[in-house]
C-alpha cells in the first residue's frame, strides 16, 4: 500500500495494519512483582500522552558536547544555553505540522510543548487514545510501596507509517514506575569500644574525604545541586531539620530546601526521598538544593520521562544532578533508551552534571536461552552520565580504608559502544585484571561503568522524625559525590571558571587524579557453579566495580579546580 494512501488513512483515522508499524517492538511488557490490574480504564476517562518527537542534528550535538567537555580543546566550558540546543535539535517544520494535525484530528486537546519542541505532551479520553494507536488497550494498575495507581497498556501500540519519520515513540504505556532498591542490612557483629563509629553519618563521611568544617558553600554564587526522585514518595521538611539537628552541628547548612519541583505529597515520608536530600545537603553543605519530586505525574505518564521534559524546559537549572533511579537496560525499547542518552547529551552540551546510582545488583544477572549473561542496568550504562559505585569500610565500625561494597553495579552496556574516553582504562583494565568472568557473560566493547564511586553501606537516615541506621546502597553514594562536586564547582565560579558540566571525559584523562583508588574486593552477580555469584573484581586503576575510586576532596580540587 502506497504512503499517499496510508496519508489519507492517517488523516481520516481509518488505520489499517498494512499502514502502522511498532516504534518499540522490544520493549518487554511484564507486569512487576506486587503490582495487580483492577482492570479496563472507562473508555471516557482523560489520558495525559507524552510524544517524542523525532530531533535534528544529532551528530552535531554529539560533536559539541565533545568539544565543551574535553579539556583539551578550545570550546572548553563554552556551553550552550537551552536556546541554542532548541535551535539545534529541534523537529523540523515538517515533523511539527504533520504531528500536530495528525493529534488534532483524533481530538487531542491541551497539548503542551516544551522549549526544544522536541517533546509534546496531550490529554484525549481513552476511547480517542485507543483509536489512536491501534493495539493500545489502557488498563488501571496498583502496586508498590505505596500502593501507586498507574494507567497502562499491556499490548504493544502502533503508529500511521506516515508518521515513522516524524515520531520516536509515545511515553504512558508501557513503562511502571521503578521501585527502591536501598535496603536496611543488619547491623555488623563486633564489639563496640570508645572510638568506633556507629554507622555512617555526614561527620563520618566528611572525615573520610577528607573535608574540613570551612568546607562548605560561601552563600555568595548562584551554585545550587538537585535530587531527583521518582519513587512516589516525598521527604519531609521536618525530617531534615532533626537530621541536621543530630548529625550537622559541626558544618555550616542551609535549613531547608531552596525549592521543590512537582507535587509533594502529605503522606508518610520515603527513606530514600530522606537520605537524597539529607546527603546530598550535608556533602554539599551550604548549596541551594531543589528538589524533583514525581514531577506532575499523571496515572498515565512516567515520572522519569517527566523529569527529562522539565530539564527541556528550564533555561536556568542547578549545576550538579543526582539520581538513583535505575532500569535493567533489557527491558527497555532500543527507541526508548537511545532518546534517553540525547536527553542526557542535550544536558551534557548545556554544562550540567548527571549523576546516576550504578544500581544495587552487582553485575547482575539474567538468562538468555539458557545461558547466563550479567545485566547491565539504564541509565548506568549511558556515555554521557557519570555513574557512581558502592564502597564499604574494611572494617564496619572505623574509619578506614574502603572495599568493594558487593552490591555495587557495575559491567558493560549491551546497547552503548565503548565511548573514546574510557578505551584506554578499559583495555588496561581487560589486561591486568586476574579475576575477569568468563567473555560470554559480558560485552567488552561496550560502555563500561561505573565511572566513581563512595561509601554505600552503613547509613544514618531521618525518616518521619525516627532516626534508621544501617540504610544501604548506591542511592547514598551517588548524592554525596554529588555534593562533593557541587563543592567544587562553588571554587570554580568564584574562580570566574564555568561549572564542571559533563565530566567523563576530563576524569578519564586525569587516570582517576584526586580520588582514592579501591582495590579490593568483588562484586556479586550469578550463583551457577561456572561463576559462583562473583562478578567483576577491584583492582589498581579504574574498574567496572569502583571506576577511579572514591573522593579525596582536597586533591580531587586541586585537580578539577582549573582550567
Amino acid at each position: 500500500m502506497g504512503r499517499q494512501t496510508c496519508l489519507l488513512g492517517l488523516l481520516a483515522l481509518v488505520i489499517t495494519g498494512q499502514c502502522t508499524y511498532s516504534p518499540e517492538p522490544d520493549q518487554r511488557w511484564m507486569l512487576p512483582p506486587g503490582w495487580v490490574s483492577l482492570g479496563r480504564v472507562d473508555p471516557e476517562e482523560e489520558l495525559s500522552l507524552t510524544f517524542a518527537l523525532k530531533q535534528q542534528n544529532l551528530e552535531r550535538l554529539s560533536e559539541l558536547v565533545q568539544a565543551v567537555s574535553d579539556p583539551s580543546s578550545p570550546q572548553y566550558g563554552k556551553y550552550l544555553t537551552l536556546e541554542d540546543v532548541a535551535e539545534l535539535v529541534q523537529p523540523s517544520p515538517l515533523t511539527l505540522s504533520t504531528v500536530q494535525k495528525w493529534l488534532l484530528a483524533a481530538g487531542a486537546r491541551n497539548c503542551h510543548s516544551v522549549t526544544t519542541q522536541d517533546f509534546l505532551t496531550c490529554w484525549l479520553s481513552v476511547w480517542q487514545a485507543e483509536l489512536l494507536l491501534p493495539g493500545a488497550e489502557f488498563h488501571r494498575y496498583v502496586g508498590g510501596p505505596a500502593e501507586t495507581h498507574v494507567v497502562r497498556s499491556p499490548h504493544p501500540y502502533q503508529l500511521p507509517q506516515a508518521l515513522a519519520p516524524h515520531v520516536d515513540f509515545v511515553g504512558g504505556l508501557h513503562r511502571f514506575p521503578p521501585t527502591s532498591s536501598l535496603r536496611q542490612r543488619p547491623e555488623p557483629q563486633g564489639v563496640k569500644t570508645v572510638g568506633l563509629h556507629l554507622g555512617v553519618t555526614p561527620s563520618v563521611l566528611r572525615q573520610r574525604y577528607n573535608l574540613t568544617a570551612q568546607d562548605v558553600g560561601s552563600g555568595t554564587t548562584n551554585n545550587s545541586q538537585a535530587c531527583a526522585q521518582f519513587l512516589e514518595q516525598y521527604f519531609h521538611d521536618s525530617d531534615l531539620t532533626e537530621f541536621m539537628r543530630l548529625f550537622g552541628g559541626s558544618f555550616a547548612h542551609q535549613a531547608s530546601v531552596a525549592r521543590v519541583v512537582g507535587k509533594q505529597g502529605r503522606g508518610r515520608a520515603g527513606i530514600e526521598a530522606s537520605l537524597d536530600v539529607e546527603y546530598l545537603m550535608s556533602a554539599g553543605a551550604n548549596i541551594s538544593t531543589w528538589v524533583y519530586s514525581s514531577p506532575g505525574r499523571h496515572e498515565a505518564q512516567e515520572p522519569f520521562l517527566q523529569w527529562l521534559l522539565l530539564l527541556s524546559n528550564e533555561s536556568t537549572l542547578p549545576h550538579v544532578h543526582t539520581v538513583s533511579y535505575g532500569d535493567d537496560e533489557d527491558s527497555l525499547s532500543s527507541t526508548y533508551i537511545q532518546r534517553v542518552n540525547t536527553e542526557f547529551m542535550k544536558a551534557a552540551a548545556r554544562g550540567l552534571t548527571l549523576l546516576f546510582a550504578s544500581g544495587d545488583t552487582g553485575a547482575g544477572c539474567w538468562s538468555v536461552s539458557g545461558k547466563h549473561k550479567f545485566r547491565p542496568s539504564f541509565p548506568a550504562s549511558s556515555p554521557y552520565v557519570t555513574t557512581v559505585g558502592g564502597t564499604s569500610f574494611r572494617n564496619p565500625f572505623q574509619i578506614t580504608n574502603e572495599v568493594v561494597d558487593y552490591i555495587s553495579g557495575g559491567g558493560f552496556s549491551n546497547v552503548f559502544p565503548q565511548p573514546s574516553y574510557q578505551e584506554e582504562a578499559v583495555a588496561k583494565f581487560l589486561k591486568s585484571s586476574s579475576h575477569l568472568p568468563p567473555s560470554s557473560y559480558f560485552n567488552a566493547s561496550g560502555r563500561a561503568y561505573p565511572d566513581v564511586a563512595a561509601l554505600s553501606d552503613g547509613y544514618w537516615v531521618v525518616s518521619n522524625k525516627v532516626p534508621i541506621p544501617w540504610v544501604s546502597g548506591t542511592s547514598a553514594s551517588t548524592p554525596v559525590f554529588g555534593g562533593i562536586l557541587s563543592l567544587i564547582n562553588e571554587h570554580r565560579i568564584l574562580n570566574g571558571r564555568p561549572p564542571l558540566g559533563f565530566l567523563n571525559p576530563r576524569l578519564y584523562q586525569q587516570h582517576g587524579a584526586g580520588l582514592f583508588d579501591v582495590t579490593h574486593g568483588c562484586h556479586e552477580s550469578c550463583l551457577n557453579e561456572e561463576v559462583e555469584g562473583q562478578g567483576f573484581c577491584s583492582g589498581p586503576g579504574w574498574d567496572p566495580v569502583t571506576g577511579w575510586g572514591t573522593p579525596n576532596f582536597p586533591a580531587l580540587l586541586k585537580t578539577l579546580l582549573n582550567p
